[in-house]
């Protein structure tokens, strides 16, 4: 496929459990409890930083009309639509306990609505709650404004409403276009839906449309593969995310459903990926980094290409905040130093905010070793490549350049003292390498019911 071999030895033995790192420590190895004051310490001190650098606001909407049995996400099943009311009470009281914190005018440079199913709500209640957030602030020029949309929901109204508020990105969930696959998966959404809200997004304004894919869902083969991005290439999407499943049964009751023999192995999971990115590559779509691609006219593109690439909990991203609060229930949020976590129950997340207080659930505060193996990561994610801080010399020495060596014996990279690099073949193990520079990774048989497979 396209002159691409990757060896089948190294896919099983590497094909393990190691972490997505949209985080570094990662959460499982947060703390169950974070003192409320040793949080709002940190969150006043980056707020005073916000005129410098920007904050973005990470909004999680959870609720859902139906159950796609693949997803791994924080999620309510309801087609009660009454819900919405009590859920945007909560957010708005959450953003005001924050506000009180900040004691300024925050200054935003990115929102993300994120699920669930954030068309879900109506456009009324939607636009209700953006100009909730927005009053009194200060908008950065260089704004990104982005929402992950339905195809069967997303409506035109939803849309114009989006671009007069500023949004111009839109993320699609497609997964796969397949018509057996979309059954398996309970998520039944047919081509021309899709058609119809990415020229609907295109015609209001929008400037960046996302696919979100899926391979290696059951039943997908290197066919209903190809056909699936075959028909995503008519409708030419600014970006595609194409994302590996997480098989995680002991954590996503529903994914229990799946007869585990209609998954593909490891191998055949590569083939999949390999047909996608050859397709993807053949017209015009640049590898961005772990799962994503970009055409050259997207600014993910030009990130990339300029050092500026950035990943956190929405993913990869051309703005570094620095600052990311999350508001609304599981929501997460990252303030450089520390993060911290909201409660994952509704009921608990609603008496928390009624209460006036924060909703923090777990977190964490970072060593000053953690914020340098943070970045290592961070680098080898977003650019390939990362230089070694002279005094982790020891602990790399110690912990890590072991398991470096291993790393090159496979082919995986090229390193000595001073850094290290992804060679091509190791860039289908981004996550095996990153996880290199794990320091809490135990490695171990209990973390098989942690995190997901590496391919």
């Amino acid at each position: 496929m396209d002159g691409e071999v990757v060896n089948s030895m190294l896919i099983r033995k590497y094909n393990r459990p190691v972490p997505r790192y949209t985080s570094y420590p990662t959460v499982p190895f947060w703390k169950d409890q974070l003192d409320d004051q040793t949080w709002i310490s940190i969150l006043k001190k980056k707020f005073a930083e916000q005129d410098q650098v920007g904050l973005s606001l990470y909004i999680h909407l959870p609720f859902c009309e139906s159950l796609c049995t693949y997803c791994g996400c924080n999620k309510k099943i309801t087609t009660n639509h009454s819900v919405e009311e009590e859920y945007l009470e909560a957010i708005e009281k959450e953003w005001l306990t924050y506000r009180k914190i900040m004691n300024q005018t925050p200054f935003i440079k990115e929102i993300h609505l994120g699920g669930g199913t954030p068309t879900f709500f109506s456009p009324n209640n939607l636009q209700r709650l953006l100009v909730f957030i927005l009053k009194d602030v200060k908008i950065s020029p260089h704004h990104e404004f982005s929402i992950e949309g339905h195809p069967n929901n997303t409506t035109l109204q939803h849309l114009e409403m989006l671009h007069s508020m500023g949004f111009r990105r839109i993320s699609y969930g497609v997964q796969d276009l397949d018509p057996t696959v979309q059954r398996v998966i309970n998520r039944i959404q047919p081509f021309e839906n899709l058609k119809s809200c990415t020229e609907n997004a295109r015609k209001v304004g929008f400037s960046s449309v996302n696919y979100d894919l899926i391979y290696g869902l059951p039943l997908q083969t290197v066919e209903t593969m190809e056909a699936t991005i075959n028909k995503v290439l008519l409708l030419k999407p600014d970006r595609i995310a194409f994302y590996s499943y997480a098989h995680v049964p002991w954590t996503s009751k529903a994914q229990r459903l799946f007869d585990e023999s209609d998954l593909p192995d490891p191998e055949a999971k590569l083939q999949l990926y390999l047909k996608g990115k050859e397709l993807l590559s053949q017209n015009g779509y640049a590898d961005i980094g772990m799962d994503h691609f970009a055409l050259p006219s997207d600014n993910l593109f030009a990130a990339r290409k300029e050092g500026r690439l950035h990943r956190n909990f929405m993913g990869y991203t051309s703005q570094n905040a620095g600052h990311l609060l999350g508001l609304g229930v599981s929501a997460i949020s990252d303030m450089g130093e520390g993060f911290a976590q909201n409660k994952k129950a509704l009921h608990d997340y609603y008496s928390a905010v009624n209460a006036g207080s924060l909703a923090i659930q777990k977190g964490y505060v970072l060593t000053t070793q953690d914020s340098s193996f943070r970045k290592y990561i961070l680098d080898i994610s977003c650019k390939g490549e990362t230089q070694f801080y002279e005094g982790d010399i020891p602990t790399l020495k110690s912990q890590v350049f072991p398991r470096l060596s291993e790393l090159e014996l496979d082919g995986l990279i090229e390193w000595n003292d001073q850094g290290v690099k992804l060679t091509s073949q190791g860039h289908y193990f981004i996550r095996n390498v990153c996880s290199a520079f794990d320091l809490y990774l135990n490695r171990s048989e209990a973390e098989m019911k942690v995190f997901s497979k590496a391919i």
